[in-house]
């Protein structure tokens, strides 16, 4: 029997309530997240965990979504998809910007959350 690795989610956001919020409940579903509070601290952890997902927030201090989306791409390695959680009224137009995988608007519930997650992190093996 092959046991599968648990799917690893970081989480970058800014906002402590949401952060972990969302830390928790990927936790209790048995995901391996780490999390970031903006996109410098973000490529800090991708330097040493590779991510099957990224959960990330546009507007954060430091380094925001944009720059580190793009520094992210710049990385040699694989890359996972990144998901935008925003609360801007147009998170498609966010996410199209820099080319995520797909987008989540806040504020979401946990079933949409859950299901956005398990949708990039399923694998056909």
């Amino acid at each position: 029997m092959v046991t599968m690795a648990q799917p690893r989610i970081l989480v970058v956001d800014d906002d402590t309530s949401i952060r972990s919020f969302v830390e928790m409940a990927l936790d209790s579903e048995g995901y391996a997240v780490s999390t970031a509070t903006n996109g410098a601290q973000a490529l800090a952890v991708t330097d040493q965990v590779q991510p099957d997902l990224i959960l990330l927030d546009m507007r954060m201090p430091i380094m925001d979504g944009w720059t580190f989306a793009r520094r992210y791409r710049e990385q040699g390695g694989p890359k996972a998809p990144i998901v935008v959680i925003t609360a801007a009224t147009d998170a498609g137009e966010r996410a199209a910007e820099i080319q995520a995988d797909g987008f989540l608007g806040k504020p979401f519930d946990l079933d949409e959350l859950l299901g956005l997650v398990s949708r990039y992190t399923t694998r056909d093996d």
